[in-house]
């Protein structure tokens, strides 16, 4: 890894999916001192407030405007107290969702369109965009009923949404791939997780060579 270049690498896809648990392992794989490892959203004290207030099964009567909104002033903050100055010194950023979470929950999902969520969103980060992001593919059912057997977890208020959402979000991500096949790449989140975090390592050094 050439430790003057910085990458922003983010890890997408639905609920269940196996992002935080990848981002983990890989963590073990690579140095860490050239290495920012966080999340969305939240990743900062303010972020994780809005996080906090969104995620919270409580609020069941948020406008999807609203969480929209709340997702992009996180997703902002969190850029630029934390993503963009460890870029800025050289460092590789792994963030657990970004952009395309917003486009595929609250664009496609939720159905407020991912022109205008992305319109939101380039006014919170400008040209924050990842240099790579890798979706990790799995069918809804499979990836709630791992949740169901995981008692660590965090359960959130997307956890307990019907299954035509998560399938709504699934198809949300396979749009983006249509529409930045040269920035996102899937992975089949199905496998074994020693040969999802295999298929993530050979995507991340190609990157990590092309500097």
């Amino acid at each position: 890894m050439n430790e003057q270049k910085s990458f922003f690498i983010t890890f997408e896809g639905g609920e269940g999916a196996g992002k935080t648990t990848v981002i983990n392992q890989l963590l073990n794989d690579y140095d860490t001192k050239t290495i920012v490892a966080t999340r969305e959203p939240g990743g900062i004290p303010l972020a994780e407030k809005i996080r906090s207030l969104i995620l919270n099964r409580d609020h069941v009567q948020m406008h999807e405007k609203t969480e929209a909104l709340l997702y992009a002033a996180a997703r902002s903050q969190h850029y630029y107290e934390k993503i963009q100055p460890a870029l800025d010194e050289g460092k590789t950023v792994f963030c657990d969702r970004f952009i395309d979470s917003s486009l595929a929950y609250q664009g496609f999902a939720r159905g407020i369109g991912m022109k205008e969520i992305l319109s939101i969103n380039e006014f919170a980060v400008t040209e924050g965009m990842p240099d790579l992001t890798l979706f990790f593919d799995i069918e809804p059912r499979d990836a709630l009923r791992r949740i169901q057997i995981d008692q660590s977890r965090e359960i959130n208020r997307f956890d307990v949404e019907t299954i035509d959402f998560h399938n709504k979000v699934r198809a949300g991500y396979h749009q983006l791939l249509e529409l930045y096949p040269d920035r996102i790449v899937k992975i089949d989140a199905a496998q074994p997780l020693s040969e999802v975090v295999a298929m993530s390592m050979t995507h991340i050094d190609r990157l990590f060579r092309s500097a």
